[in-house]
């Protein structure tokens, strides 16, 4: 006898019971369908590219997690995020695009990462970027929020708040401080929250800064109050610096956009503290957080960069994105309790034939599937208790037995599975009743 190999997948991959993959589905078809309203087009790449473009940018460890293979003379890796694939896309395909390019992209990445818990190796990323050629108008950067909090006010998973800030405004201000080089002060301080105000002072001091601009810092990244308030607090700084001056001008241009758009101001914050660390950033920047659950951090991120494609192009095509993180989001709201495991279907009945009258079954199965209506039929043999159980364990609705009275009289008995509730009805009424949704 052969030997039984135990079935089991890799460390950091996700699989899903069919009742959570609808669940699933739900939440990305959400995201798929805002995506489409606000005018972006879909877009897919091979999972597979040339490891030298894929890797154009090379070193960090990014470049270190890559699954990377040859097969013949082929050097091979997959992709690790969406971004680096749509800077090679549009550089390849720059003149058959019109710009602004907005585009969407839902797909699988893949990455080598450490195994720990909520982290995967292959996981769903849900992105959108707005590209321009040249040049790109601010209102893209209003209207990204505004794409955000219609999906989240969709997927109704509690109260959030989309956190925008603009990098200029920092590199501006801690230019006026003297600090040429703001890189690893930015990433210092994206770690606030992640190891609080005290152990941010020490890394700055590390930095070699002064006690003066240590304290200036933090003051600044303690300016409170509305988005006004904090816009016009700024102001008051009389900052001299073009940077500053220019990224203050952006953010209120946001923030003024974001009330045409609809966005509610209290699901947007203007949060100084907010530098993302990606070196890519060059202007607006966004993090969105469920208010009820910090400790599950950013469930949506993105901003403003100069040039996707310098790697790849001499073209300018400066953009702005986002990106959902689609498994880990759905992992986490599972482990918050934010969504259960609930008993989803997506057929309305099942339709169970006494033995000897399953053609009279296929026959009206395929007339309420030529109308619309969602379902299949058992034709399995067993006892009838057996299939009413399977039904019930699938969260089917509705069942219809067929033998031969129902034959006889043209009208079969829909079962209502929550209520028990039954009636004997003709195709039609039947048709009726699932279309909407009446109790019997």
């Amino acid at each position: 006898m052969a030997n039984i190999i135990k079935p089991s997948i890799l460390a950091g991959f996700m699989e899903l019971l069919p009742q959570e993959q609808i669940q699933f589905n739900k939440i990305k078809d959400t995201v798929r369908k805002t995506y489409e309203s606000f005018g972006f087009l879909p877009l897919d790449t091979p999972a597979l590219e040339k490891a030298d473009v894929l890797l154009a940018k090379g070193g960090g460890e990014t470049e270190k997690q890559v699954y990377r293979f040859e097969k013949g003379k082929s050097d091979i890796a997959m992709r690790f995020d969406l971004t680096v694939p749509l800077a090679r896309y549009v550089a390849q395909y720059y003149s058959d695009l019109s710009f602004p390019f907005r585009r969407y992209h839902i797909a699988k990445v893949y990455r080598g990462e450490r195994n720990q818990r909520g982290r995967f190796r292959e996981f769903y990323q849900a992105d959108i970027d707005i590209i321009g050629d040249g040049k790109l108008s601010i209102i893209n950067d209003a209207e990204i929020p505004a794409v955000i909090y219609e999906i989240f006010a969709k997927l109704e998973i509690g109260d959030f708040t989309i956190r925008i800030n603009n990098r200029k405004i920092l590199k501006g201000f801690y230019g006026s401080l003297g600090i040429e080089d703001s890189t690893y002060v930015l990433r210092t301080i994206d770690k606030m929250e992640k190891i609080g105000l005290d152990n941010v002072k020490l890394e700055l001091k590390d930095l070699d800064l002064s006690d003066e601009s240590i304290d200036s810092i933090i003051k600044f990244l303690q300016i409170s109050g509305s988005n006004q308030e904090k816009i016009q607090a700024l102001k008051d700084l009389n900052i001299d610096n073009e940077i500053f001056q220019e990224g203050l001008d952006e953010i209120e241009k946001v923030f003024a956009y974001l009330k045409l758009f609809k966005v509610p101001e209290k699901n947007t914050e203007f949060d100084l503290t907010i530098a993302r660390g990606l070196d890519y950033y060059t202007g607006t920047v966004y993090e969105t957080r469920l208010d009820a659950h910090p400790e599950i951090g950013s469930i949506c991120s993105g901003g403003r960069y100069d040039n996707l494609a310098s790697h790849y192009t001499k073209q300018s095509l400066p953009g702005v994105g986002i990106s959902i993180g689609l498994t880990r989001l759905f992992f986490q709201l599972q482990e918050a309790g934010i969504i259960k495991a609930e008993k989803n279907t997506l057929t309305d009945l099942l339709i169970i034939p006494f033995p000897g009258f399953e053609s009279y079954g296929i026959e009206l199965l395929a007339e309420l599937r030529a109308q619309g209506v969602q379902g299949f039929i058992n034709g399995e043999a067993g006892k009838l208790g057996k299939k009413m159980k399977y039904a019930d364990d699938l969260n089917i609705k509705y069942t219809i037995l067929i033998g031969q009275d129902e034959v006889d009289q043209g009208k079969y008995m829909l079962r209502n599975m929550e209520t028990g509730d039954q009636e004997a009805l003709t195709s039609q009424e039947i048709i009726a009743c699932i279309k909407n949704e009446k109790m019997i």
